[in-house]
């Protein structure tokens, strides 16, 4: 199969790669960038372990193809963290144990990095709701919700 050129900007960084018509750009990120933060957990969209910004907007990498990214940018699990300094939702999903076997933690902190851009204040429910496309078998939720919004809390300088 014909593989196609695409330029575009990954976690700020300008980045061309070839890629088949029907690669998604999971596997892109994965198998041409070698940026494995990003999981697979399903490849039908229904978990969010695959989750990463395209243009802003919170997406399943496995349900959009490689070749959709051209001239946009996406934002992943890699560029979250500034050098060795983690982000403050990084730190809190440490703090609060919201993470075990880490195939779901990725998708997580992308989400919710998300809905801070968003929604710097959200409510309990609020975090939920934006969360639920992102399936946890290990922890359950709870951990989670309290690391979002202690994020959140901190990151509001409160």
């Amino acid at each position: 199969m014909k593989k196609t050129h695409v330029s575009t900007t990954v976690n700020g960084d300008d980045v061309d790669f070839l890629c088949e018509p029907t690669q998604t750009l999971l596997d892109v990120l994965r198998d041409e960038l070698q940026m494995t933060g990003t999981k697979e957990g399903c490849a039908t969209g229904d978990c969010g372990a695959c989750s990463v910004t395209l243009d802003g907007t919170l997406v399943c990498s496995c349900l959009v193809l490689g070749l959709e990214a051209a001239g946009k940018k996406i934002e992943t699990i890699e560029g979250m963290a500034n050098g060795d300094e983690l982000h403050p939702l990084q730190r809190k999903f440490i703090e609060h144990v919201a993470l075990q076997c880490g195939i779901c933690t990725p998708g997580l902190l992308v989400a919710a990095r998300s809905l801070l851009e968003v929604n710097p204040d959200p409510t309990e429910d609020e975090v939920r709701l934006w969360l639920a496309g992102n399936l946890c078998r290990c922890t359950g939720y709870h951990n989670v919700v309290e690391a979002v919004m202690d994020a959140a809390l901190e990151m509001r300088g409160a």
